[in-house]
């Protein structure tokens, strides 16, 4: 099985469709990171918790452009290593917040040494079989079994369940993302970076609207225990705007306009509920950002939550449907 089969090359010609789609995403985060400044200098230097959560999801926006953005320069073996180093970020950041002990140590060095590597090794030789079971599967029965032989019995079940955990978000879930890249779609070739873009661009726009929406209209709090911010009108509103927004990036996707929204809806929808689940973890841990621990403020975790979740629904459905 070749690294280079059925015609995917290692670095990727210059997209003209992709550059203007990128040239379009810049221009208007350089308008919103205007506009956000403009705000916080109308405060003069004042505190203020909406500007400063707005300022943070704009910041967001320019990571995972400047993530996407590499990609589309690197190829596909470029955006799989790219990604093999967010899952590793993600998968630091997950860990630090998992109470582990002594017996522990073993586990962490298969997930970090075994796991990570081997599942973006099957990514990269496009070993679609294993990908899509070693680690549910495989690495699911290995963890507890390494566990078990340190023969420390406090709360193990607890502690391997966590750790499962965090192999299946920041490894599984993420390297579905570069996965995109194996796709053979008729009439579609060399383009795959285009969904890459389409999955980011809508879940993260999602994500900002729901946010802008909130602020706008929002009154009453869908989920005030998991995410105080996120109320019904934000979170309608900005996953109506952000479907309407994969329906108008149709062109450079595969798909039509009814299909484009279809898809669009459904991976916002795992995203504001990925966003859920990754909030509930934190509240549990006790943080507000997944980075704190580590660098004292929001992580990579934080840039990629909805991502997560959506990523392995997105890669299937196209994979299902419009895979050759």
């Amino acid at each position: 099985m070749s690294i280079f089969s059925d015609g995917h090359a290692a670095v990727q010609a210059f997209n003209p469709q992709a550059g203007w789609v990128f040239a379009a995403i810049f221009g208007v985060l350089l308008l919103a990171s205007a506009i956000a400044a403009a705000l916080k200098w109308r405060l003069h230097g004042q505190a203020n918790a909406t500007i400063d959560n707005l300022n943070a999801r704009i910041n967001a926006w320019w990571v995972m452009t400047a993530v996407l953005l590499l990609a589309f320069w690197l190829g596909r073996i470029g955006t799989i290593v790219l990604f093999f180093l967010v899952s590793f970020a993600a998968l630091r950041e997950f860990l630090s917040l998992v109470e582990s002990r002594r017996a522990d140590h073993r586990v962490m060095v298969v997930c970090f040494y075994v796991l990570l590597p081997l599942q973006y090794w099957f990514v990269l030789t496009d070993w679609y079989g294993m990908f899509s079971i070693f680690i549910p599967v495989y690495g699911f029965l290995l963890l507890p079994i390494i566990a078990s032989l340190g023969g420390d019995t406090d709360h193990f079940l607890a502690r391997t369940a966590k750790i499962q955990w965090a192999v299946m978000i920041s490894i599984f879930c993420l390297s579905h993302v570069p996965a995109l890249m194996n796709l053979k779609i008729a009439g579609f070739e060399g383009q795959n970076i285009l969904l890459l873009v389409f999955l980011v661009a809508v879940v993260q726009a999602s994500d900002v609207l729901q946010y802008v929406w909130g602020k706008l209209l929002g009154k009453r709090k869908i989920m005030p225990a998991l995410s105080p911010s996120k109320t019904v009108a934000g979170t309608v509103g900005g996953i109506a705007s952000a479907t309407l927004l994969a329906a108008a990036f149709y062109p450079i996707t595969p798909f039509s306009p009814f299909q484009a929204a279809l898809i669009g809806l459904i991976i916002c929808i795992m995203g504001f509920l990925g966003g859920l689940v990754m909030s509930a973890i934190k509240r549990d841990r006790g943080v507000k950002d997944w980075g704190n621990l580590i660098h004292g403020h929001g992580g990579m975790l934080d840039r990629v939550d909805s991502v997560c979740f959506a990523a392995p629904v997105f890669f299937h459905v196209v994979r299902y449907f419009w895979n050759g």
